[in-house]
């Protein structure tokens, strides 16, 4: 895997929000890969609650300035970075302030899903890989984890199939039993048809809960990775109902299982 990059996309990483299953895996099978020579490239939203002065997040000015487009509307996208102490890796944020400048990361102060948080997933997936193709930067294995991270899959493999810097690249999601309760805006697939079109995939996600977040992502990734010791027999039966390659949680030895992983996947024809 020396020399091979891959993309990290996850809705939160350490040490920039608080340390969960999920920010922590995010960080450590990047860490992990960079370690052994991977170049790596870790993106996630700038939420308002990341401390930009402690964390040094700067601007990327050649990088920002676009605007993206989400259900008809133009919404600037801002691109900051920041490196990760004593790991030389790099962190690429994707921001706008009405998206992410709230002092918040998925849910008000009365516990309650942000009513926006589709158009802020949307946003996230496309500014990821608009960003990725200025960087100019064809990833083999690209990553994700966490739910605001899901779109990205469908995304790749509909709204940006015909992009060559993403032809070869293979896609990895990591499931996690933790998500969120309810359902998110149910304007979520008219949204996404403003990009799509009347693609079949989106009946996947006629109701946007949790579990069928994860599987669009789940079938329109090359494979899968249980993050969580326990996911719901649902998900679990969805996996291999697609007969989707999949991982079993890591506890030990997460590095070379996860190299290990990536290789198998790249080396498959």
């Amino acid at each position: 895997m020396k020399d091979k990059r891959i993309l990290f996309v996850s809705s939160e990483v350490v040490p920039y929000l608080p340390e969960t299953e999920l920010s922590s895996t995010a960080f450590n099978s990047a860490k992990n890969a960079h370690s052994k020579g991977v170049q790596t490239r870790i993106f996630m939203p700038r939420f308002g609650v990341i401390n930009e002065r402690r964390h040094q997040l700067h601007e990327v000015i050649r990088l920002s300035g676009m605007n993206l487009v989400v259900n008809d509307v133009d919404m600037p996208l801002i691109i900051k970075v920041a490196s990760i102490p004593k790991e030389r890796m790099q962190v690429y944020f994707i921001d706008n302030e009405e998206y992410f400048k709230r002092k918040a990361v998925f849910t008000d102060e009365d516990d309650q899903l942000f009513s926006d948080n589709d158009e802020r997933a949307i946003f996230f997936a496309k500014g990821v890989i608009e960003t990725v193709k200025k960087l100019n930067w064809a990833p083999d294995i690209i990553h994700i984890h966490g739910w605001m991270a899901s779109l990205l899959p469908l995304y790749l493999r509909e709204f940006y199939k015909e992009e060559p810097l993403f032809t070869d690249s293979k896609i990895v999601t990591s499931i996690y039993e933790n998500g969120f309760e309810g359902e998110l805006n149910t304007d979520l697939t008219e949204k996404i048809k403003f990009d799509l079109g009347k693609s079949q995939k989106l009946s996947t996600l006629q109701t946007p809960n949790y579990t069928n977040i994860l599987k669009s992502a789940i079938e329109n990734s090359d494979a899968v990775i249980y993050g969580s010791e326990s996911l719901s027999e649902e998900i679990t039966s969805f996996i291999q109902e697609n007969e989707t390659p999949f991982l079993e949680h890591q506890i030990e030895n997460l590095r070379d299982s996860y190299l290990n992983f990536y290789a198998d996947l790249l080396s498959e024809e």
